[in-house]
């Protein structure tokens, strides 16, 4: 068991950034009765906002220590948008350009460290949009147990780090998504597929975001279908 008893109910907490940068916030949310592992959850560019808290509550219902940092707190800290809300998405997709993958690589690093602490024997990663691309690095980088993306355009530009992926990996892509168009998804493909490690799912008739808990942009059938891979997925590795 990794934690004293408890209850699903989530808090914001605050971690130490590495080579002493300063404090950022990340959501926890601790399973009733003690957890089986911990898993990192990674943000959209729409920050760690009611969807990313919503989806580390749901992976403390099922039993893991579930922790969200805040991947902008070096530009916006807290920051929160509804990609739902045109204003809202419009800003957000102006200040992602402040985001630095390789910072956020490193955030998740001290998440990582920060679940150990607690006891967690095994820890997997998993992020959505840029999210996804961290959750990509993590599995290249860390010595996270296993990783899963959702949509992360930016793995195209880190194909060159598959050769240290040590743990599975698991990555899904919507088919109809603009931003990720078939000529990246083939590059990712061919990239990886060889991998030993790795397991690609393409989803017809799915976009960008369809795995969004709620809104215009879930495809009910393609994120119900990666869900339960995912929760498999981690089932199998993480426990």
């Amino acid at each position: 068991m990794l934690l004293q008893k408890g209850q699903t109910m989530g808090e914001w907490i605050e971690l130490e950034a590495l080579d002493g940068e300063g404090r950022f916030a990340a959501w926890q949310a601790r399973p009733e009765g003690g957890g089986k592992a911990a898993i990192i959850v990674i943000q959209e560019i729409f920050g760690v906002n009611p969807e990313i808290r919503g989806k580390a509550e749901s992976w403390a219902e099922k039993g893991y220590l579930a922790i969200a940092p805040d991947m902008f707190w070096r530009f916006a800290p807290r920051y929160e948008a509804d990609p739902d809300v045109p204003e809202q998405r419009d800003h957000a997709m102006q200040i992602r350009a402040q985001f630095d993958l390789e910072k956020a690589a490193r955030d998740v690093e001290v998440a990582i460290r920060y679940a150990r602490a607690l006891g967690a024997s095994k820890i997997g990663v998993i992020g959505f949009c840029a999210g996804g691309s961290v959750a990509y690095l993590a599995a290249t980088r860390t010595d996270v147990d296993a990783s899963v993306g959702y949509y992360g355009r930016l793995i195209v530009d880190h194909l060159n780090e598959a050769h240290a992926i040590a743990r599975p990996v698991l990555l899904h892509f919507g088919v109809e998504d603009p931003s990720i168009p078939a000529e990246i998804r083939e590059k990712i493909h061919r990239g990886l597929e060889s991998h030993p490690r790795v397991t690609i799912h393409d989803y017809a008739g799915a976009g960008h975001g369809f795995a969004a808990t709620s809104g215009r942009r879930r495809n009910e059938e393609a994120a119900a279908l990666a869900d339960r891979r995912t929760e498999e997925f981690f089932a199998k590795h993480l426990c």
